[in-house]
């Protein structure tokens, strides 16, 4: 495992969002990617901000 970066694709409720460089672990023979606890909450306040925004979206559609 080596400390790098990874990109980060997240496809929810119709909204396609990337990351480009999110700090990780990558393992250097199969090159998967570990995100450690901080990145990981993040992720997740994005992934609900997504849900948020996008069933706004949906609901006045």
């Amino acid at each position: 495992m080596k400390q790098a970066t990874a990109p980060l694709h997240i496809d929810r409720n119709g909204c396609h969002v990337t990351i480009d460089n999110v700090p990780a672990w990558v393992c250097q023979q199969c090159g998967e990617a570990y995100f450690e606890e901080r990145e990981v909450d993040a992720i997740q306040d994005l992934i609900r901000t997504i849900d948020q925004k996008a069933n706004k979206l949906t609901l006045s559609a």
